[in-house]
């Protein structure tokens, strides 16, 4: 069965939804790029207490402008032990306490010296101002973080900010790439003039890590039956399968074929866009698949539309929307209706525009590009300075 992209994508995520990943505890040093398990609780009111926000006075916003008289100082990591009453302020540094008393904080750019102990306020203040009043951040026990939240730098210093050392998260999902067919060769070997090198193995691991999962690599499966039968068992044995070679319907195209035989349950077997359409989805033994086209471009696209979304739920993360910001055309767009297509381009402050390629095939110009454009199937043809779709690529 063949589906349109948005179609495909949304099978993925209803089949993959059904997933229940298992949960570990790692250190909070640890936790970069995993999915929360658990919802964090604020430990105590943040700010626990008012806060200044700038450097200068805090007063009672009723007495000034005004001279004051300075009755103490208090810095960030201290506070001030006593009140200030009519006619008084005290010094006060950025992230200091707010003094009992005092409702304002006067920026000291709008102040200057005017003998000992005593400073003149040379405008008038609005109650709360440069204060952060206690608790207006987070209350105590109030969520902070959610379950499901994918752990960045900003949840990282949340999560030390309420004094967690140890986070719960989810398992990271192990992922099994498989690249198939006979015309490829390791690393270490020298191709023939028919052959070329592994590159699929290598871009899928650095995407699945990059996607929150852990890869595994298996050896490169041949078009024969029996031994790709065997690798194919093997990657089974993960949460996802991902193989890239094999799905097209030709005489050596094996993947479906094995698959079938293994008791597989396919939900669809093409996608409407270029490059990928032929691309495989579904499950067999637990364990979900992806066979992706083997032409590198198209493996690494399908990747980013399909596995990656994948991937997410399986870390029990939410994959983002497949939304894609706009960007003007820089040149004009002529492709063939009927699909939706995926190319690479280039995205600069002025705009975007394809890079040279020669088919699905051709890594180089995927170095040069920054992202794909993304035609839809009914608009195929597109002008200078019309708005199109961009997809990034995560590098």
């Amino acid at each position: 069965m063949v589906l349109t992209f948005s179609n495909a994508r949304a099978e993925v995520l209803r089949r993959v939804a059904l997933a229940h990943p298992s949960t570990e505890s790692v250190p909070l040093e640890s936790a970069a790029g995993r999915v929360l398990a658990e919802t964090i609780h604020a430990d105590r009111d943040y700010p626990p207490f008012p806060r200044a926000t700038r450097d200068g006075f805090a007063v009672r916003a009723a007495d000034v402008p005004n001279e004051l008289e300075v009755i103490g100082e208090v810095r960030a990591g201290s506070e001030f032990g006593g009140r200030v009453g009519v006619g008084q302020c005290v010094s006060i540094m950025t992230g200091a306490p707010v003094p009992e008393g005092a409702d304002s904080v006067v920026m000291v750019e709008y102040t200057r010296e005017s003998g000992a102990a005593r400073v003149t306020i040379e405008r008038g203040i609005s109650p709360g101002e440069n204060i952060v009043p206690r608790g207006t951040e987070s209350a105590a026990g109030s969520p902070v973080l959610h379950a499901g939240s994918r752990i960045g730098f900003p949840e990282i210093a949340m999560l030390a900010s309420v004094g967690r050392a140890d986070v719960t998260v989810h398992r990271r999902p192990k992922v099994a790439i498989v690249p198939t067919g006979d015309e490829i060769v390791e690393l270490d070997r020298t191709p023939s003039s028919c052959q070329i090198r592994n590159s699929n193995s290598y871009s899928l691991r650095a995407q699945v890590a990059r996607a929150g999962g852990e890869p595994w690599a298996l050896p490169i499966a041949p078009d024969e039956i029996g031994r790709l039968r065997e690798i194919i068992e093997q990657g089974l044995t993960a949460d996802l399968l991902l193989l890239s070679g094999g799905v097209s319907m030709g005489k050596f195209d094996l993947v479906e074929q094995v698959l079938t035989g293994l008791g597989a349950e396919i939900f669809f077997d093409g996608v409407e866009i270029q490059p990928g359409r032929p691309l495989v989805f579904g499950r067999c033994r637990n364990a979900w698949f992806l066979g992706l086209p083997g032409n590198p471009l198209s493996t690494m696209v399908c990747f980013e539309l399909f596995a990656r979304p994948a991937i997410a739920r399986l870390s029990g993360a939410e994959p983002q929307e497949a939304v894609f910001p706009r960007a003007r055309l820089r040149a004009p767009v002529r492709v063939k209706a009927g699909l939706t297509r995926f190319l690479p381009a280039t995205l600069t402050s002025e705009g975007v525009e394809l890079v040279g390629w020669h088919g699905s095939g051709d890594v180089a110009a995927l170095v040069r590009a920054n992202c794909f454009i993304v035609v839809p199937p009914d608009t195929p043809e597109m002008n200078v300075g019309e708005w199109i779709g961009v997809l990034p690529l995560d590098r």
